[in-house]
């Protein structure tokens, strides 16, 4: 049943929406600090750039993010105001690295009318108090005591209604705050006022200023010694002060966002509509303003916020684009630009449609979207997992194990590859023209099959065969020493490292072997009660050539455990459990921790938390990678370290925030794999899969896989065809020339692999596109492209005229066989019966596609359903018909064949303004509302009555908190026949955030053990800022507020897996349900995205 549904995030919000700089983890650390609409994130200014240092979830909307710095404290505090009027005040604590609530509180009023222009939040200077801009009218103060506190709001009442910016002045003697206002004629002028604590009243404050340019929007207070604001208008930029009134022309743009480049407040960053950056400079002579400068500097995204970090390098947050860290250099490059961008971060807002498809037939969904807005606007090909980019290949059966091994100690890259097989071993190496070919290595035992090799010290290689041990000189090649198993005991598992072998012989027998220059000496043996199955030696301590632990797995009573090397005397035993042997371990270092890996025979890996000086394990968690044995390599990427597991379903283990994660790999079964760095296939990975070797670079490191198609021009929708193999598209691009904006909309045609234009048809002047579909007609065997448009006339309030294009591909090209003109905007179209559904303005269209004489064919309308405000979303299913309206919530039509007409069945009666639909099941639909909820109706078919009958019931709510544009059903996961994800029916939407988010109907006995499981997590995991998780789901809209029901937090349940081992027992204590069972549960739901 579709009743009971889990929301998750696959693809976290990436639109910054806000930034500021400051101390804030330490006295001495600088720290830029991002908000991501639902998200804060902390980043360390290295010398090597950002280093992140937290991301969190907040339980609201973000509406404002400011450092402050109350009187006596070494360090910043950072204060959050949301959307629906919760604040707090944070400090970093950085004992734990978490985040302290200092205060919090609830700032809303019960009447008062919600400002047009965006919540405003500001802190005076001299932190004498807080203000807030909320409601009309209203200006809220939460003045703080001499010891920094809080202490209680007020309000005081504004003249002013219609405010634009609010700002507090600098080195005032009582707080005053500079206010940007329009008149009722539509005039903008600004004034100031004192703030009187005492008397919670305004003061008329020193100067005011009337009249300013007609599109002033933006003030900035200047520090002193200068003080005063900067007005920032569309035409003009204007200085004001008490003493001073300076202004300077500047080309017509609209400002957004500015950035403040020295603390004395004498150069600002501006950045514009169309990307353009500027540096606006106040002349000064002493502490006189003279002037205003204003110099091009270059283009970057369309910023939403601007940080000046230190030494020319400024974070710009981007809501259309990439957000971006730039470099100013002082001299500009050949374009004229003094932009240098160091660092690009993906950010996939504003969604504005998308789809699903499977480009490379693997099975696997991957989401195309139209993201980004304006010059930013993209498409974005977004997968799951981490992709292996094939550089070469080589057919060859059979293969037992890889290594790669470097001629010499020190030279950086690696030439030979070691390809064992079950009775021979070949050696590989890249030749001149940089093809692998076949070598040796005189001292190698070629007729055997290579248990281990490895690089020595003194340029010295090391192979260990079942009968022996053989070190080998990695110049001359030649023969150094032989260790040999006694007779009788051949070695069956072997390990080592720059300058330690470790093996293991039949009868239980763990030998301990030192390399010396040109000598192997054995320097403990001893006998363990059962067989030894995996060894593993990787140095992981401050040496980065020997280890002082070994990590040993056994047969028999199932057990790993950890060892002193050089006396291999016993540390730790842990019992894994089970009957299915330890078949791989690794010791491995992850973001300054230390763990041990350990793989079973069936897929399972367990990992520890490893104390590098006892040898002691904790925090034990058990992950199922796949159904056959796996191998665990290391391998290091961009300077980091990561595992691979090999199996049959390959993965990369890697650590984010000082948390394990694991990420699937694009490729089928993996048996074997090697990292191979050789100078022409730099830090590439040598994999041993079916019948093959291949080598192959790595993807960034990261679940989600995203490449991007910069389109220069904003894509609105995009739809793909099957038989064709391509995209459409509808975009826009803004032309600028010197008297006016101009907009042109495409209709383009993109191949569905190099995703490049192929044909493009141009709309006419005011004709935008709106819809986009692919579908075949009854009785015609062609696939089309159909597309809705709308005339968009700047003196109509609603579009009056519109058309419905019909094209087909012909050798990559668009033609136009059918138009139809519309009496409105064709908002949706859905392929129906063989028919075409088209919902224009108020009104859903059926047409049907008529042969005329000539043989050509032609849209010829059926029949039709008025009574919408505006039927702006529709999906159909068999004959029913789902109706998102613009205020009307969801209807719900059906066609009768006999009849041929269109007539409602049911409706939901309350006033939802919509912005998305989807059909879950026959009769469960799921929308989306514009107050950032979710809700799902049902019809009552079964119904007594019919008033009962003709009402969607509504029967699950829920605050997503993100503005949905899309639903489409789909999965971003491979169907895995043995998994119960592979057969949960799931939706994904796409929001202005950014974020890409799945909806998975679930049975109902399991909805009910996680529900259970998230009101214990609610009860240990706190929101930050104390902000309440309850309130955050309720679903709010300007009517009313109720406790969400039948929707699940996949996110908060999910974050089950990050706690610590404390917390997860406490939380199996609650649910009566062990950790391991809890843990397995969770993940299963962790495989839906």
């Amino acid at each position: 049943m579709s009743v009971w549904n889990y929301v998750v995030t696959a693809h976290k919000p990436t639109n910054v929406t806000h930034s500021c700089v400051g101390n804030f983890t330490s006295p001495q650390e600088l720290n830029l600090i991002i908000a991501k609409c639902t998200r804060i994130e902390i980043h360390l200014l290295t010398s090597h750039g950002l280093q992140p240092m937290l991301d969190v979830p907040i339980y609201g909307r973000i509406a404002t993010l400011e450092l402050f710095r109350p009187h006596g404290e070494p360090q910043d505090f950072l204060f959050i105001a949301t959307e629906r009027y919760k604040f707090c005040v944070l400090q970093w604590d950085a004992e734990t690295s978490e985040l302290i609530t200092r205060a919090m509180g609830d700032v809303s009023d019960r009447i008062g009318r919600p400002t047009d222009n965006g919540q405003i939040g500001i802190i005076d200077p001299d932190c004498r108090l807080i203000g807030l801009h909320l409601y009309d009218g209203l200006f809220k103060v939460i003045p703080f005591d001499n010891k920094g506190q809080l202490k209680e709001a007020f309000n005081i009442r504004l003249e002013e209604l219609q405010v634009l910016d609010i700002k507090f002045l600098y080195g005032c003697v009582k707080p005053t705050i500079v206010v940007l206002y329009q008149d009722n004629k539509d005039a903008r002028h600004v004034k100031t006022y004192e703030v009187a604590l005492k008397d919670k009243d305004f003061v008329e404050g020193p100067w005011s200023q009337n009249n300013l340019d007609n599109g002033a929007g933006l003030l900035i207070p200047v520090p002193m010694p200068l003080g005063g604001v900067i007005i920032i208008g569309e035409e003009t930029i204007v200085y004001c002060s008490a003493t001073a009134f300076k202004a300077i022309p500047i080309r017509p743009s609209i400002t957004r966002a500015y950035g403040r480049v020295d603390a004395d407040g004498s150069r600002y960053l501006l950045s514009d509509n169309a990307g353009l950056l500027h540096l606006l400079v106040i002349t000064h002579e002493r502490e006189r303003v003279t002037g205003l400068k204003i110099e091009h500097l270059g283009e970057t995204s369309v910023a939403s916020t601007i940080s000046y970090l230190d030494n020319a390098v400024v974070y710009v947050g981007s809501s259309y684009g990439d957000s971006q860290l730039i470099k100013l250099n002082l001299q500009p490059d050949v374009k004229g630009s003094y932009i240098e961008v160091l660092e690009r971060y993906v950010n996939l807002g504003p969604i504005v449609d998308f789809c699903i498809v499977d480009l490379e037939r693997q099975g696997q969904g991957q989401v195309v979207t139209c993201s980004g807005a304006y010059k930013d606007g993209s498409l974005r090909i977004v997968r799951n997992g981490i992709g292996i980019n094939e550089q070469a290949s080589v057919e060859l059966q059979g293969i037992k194990g890889l290594w790669s091994l470097r001629s010499s100690t020190n030279d950086p890259y690696d030439t030979f590859l070691v390809v064992s097989f079950i009775s021979e071993t070949r050696i590989l190496a890249m030749n001149m023209d940089d093809e692998l070919e076949e070598t040796e290595i005189e001292g190698f035992d070629a007729q055997a099959q290579t248990l281990f090799c490895h690089n020595a010290m003194h340029d010295q290689l090391v192979q260990v065969t079942a009968n022996s041990v053989r070190l080998v000189s990695s110049t001359s090649r030649a023969l150094l020493d032989q260790w040999n198993a006694s007779s009788g005991f051949s070695v069956n598992v072997a390990t080592a490292n720059a300058s330690q072998i470790l093996l293991a012989t039949g009868g239980g027998h763990l030998v301990y072997l030192e390399i010396g220059n040109g000598k192997l000496v054995q320097a403990k043996h001893i006998q363990m009660e059962y067989e030894i199955s995996c060894l593993d030696i990787n140095p992981i301590g401050e040496n980065s050539h020997y280890s002082s632990l070994a990590a040993v797995g056994m047969w028999t009573d199932i057990s790993v455990r950890i060892f002193s090397l050089p006396s291999l005397e016993l540390l730790t035993k842990e019992n894994l459990g089970g009957e299915i042997i330890p078949r791989s371990v690794l010791l491995c270092n992850f973001e300054g921790v230390s763990y041990l890996l350990c793989a079973l025979g069936d897929g399972h890996l367990f990992n520890f938390l490893l104390n590098t000086s006892s040898g002691e394990l904790s925090d034990r968690k058990k992950v199922s990678l796949g159904t056959q044995p796996i191998t665990l390599r290391t391998f290091s990427s961009k300077d980091a370290t990561h595992v691979f597991a090999a199996s049959d379903r390959p993965t990369v283990i890697y650590s984010s925030n000082k948390k394990l994660l694991y990420s699937n790999v694009n490729l089928k079964e993996v048996s074997h794999m090697c990292p191979f760095n050789s100078a022409a296939f730099p830090d590439s990975l040598a994999i041993a899969k079916e019948g093959e070797l291949s080598i192959g670079t790595i993807d960034d490191i990261q679940k989600l896989h995203i490449r991007t198609i910069p389109l220069g021009e904003h894509a609105r929708r995009i739809c793909h065809q099957e038989r064709s193999r391509t995209f459409a598209i509808c975009s826009l691009k803004n032309c600028q020339t010197i008297t006016e904006e101009t907009e042109m909309h495409f209709v383009r045609l993109l191949d569905d692999q190099t995703f490049e234009f192929i044909s493009t048809y141009a709309l006419d002047t005011y004709e935008c596109g709106c819809s986009v579909i692919s579908c075949s007609f009854s009785d015609d065997d062609n696939v089309y492209y159909c597309v809705g448009t709308a005339y968009v006339l700047p003196e109509e309030n609603e579009p009056t005229k519109g058309r419905i294009l019909v094209f087909i591909v012909e050798d990559g090209k668009l033609q136009l066989i059918a138009e139809k003109e519309t009496k409105g905007a064709v908002y949706s179209l859905n392929a129906f019966n063989g028919k075409l559904l088209a919902a224009i303005n108020q009104k859903i269209q059926l047409y049907k596609w008529m042969l005329r004489e000539d043989g050509s064919h032609e849209l010829q309308s059926e029949c039709g359903h008025h009574g919408h405000i505006l039927a702006l979303y529709v999906q159909t299913r068999g004959d029913f018909i789902v109706v998102g309206d613009l205020m009307k919530s969801i209807s719900l039509l059906l066609y009768k064949h006999e009849e041929g007409a269109i007539e409602e069945r049911a409706r939901d009666y309350n006033a939802n303004w919509m912005t998305a639909v989807e059909i879950l099941d026959d009769d469960i639909y799921l929308g989306a509302e514009n107050n950032f909820n979710l809700f799902t109706v049902r019809r009552n078919s079964d119904a007594a009555t019919d008033e009962e009958r003709g009402r969607l019931e509504v029967i699950g709510e829920y605050h997503l908190g993100e503005f949905v544009n899309r639903f489409r059903h789909g999965s971003l996961v491979m169907c895995l026949p043995d998994s119960e994800a592979g057969h949960t029916p799931t939706v994904i939407f796409g929001t202005v955030n950014g974020v890409i988010g799945v909806i998975a109907s679930l049975p109902h006995d399991q909805y009910l053990f996680l529900e259970k499981l998230q009101s214990n997590l609610v009860k240990v995991i706190k929101g930050v800022g104390g902000l309440s998780h309850e309130q955050w789901r309720s679903f709010n809209n300007e009517k009313k507020m109720v406790d969400s029901r039948n929707f699940l937090d996949g996110d908060l349940i999910e974050s089950f897996l990050d706690l610590s081992r404390s917390r997860m027992e406490e939380i199996s204590k609650g649910m009566g349900v062990s950790v391991e069972e809890l843990c397995k549960r969770v993940e299963e739901l962790t495989r839906l995205h």
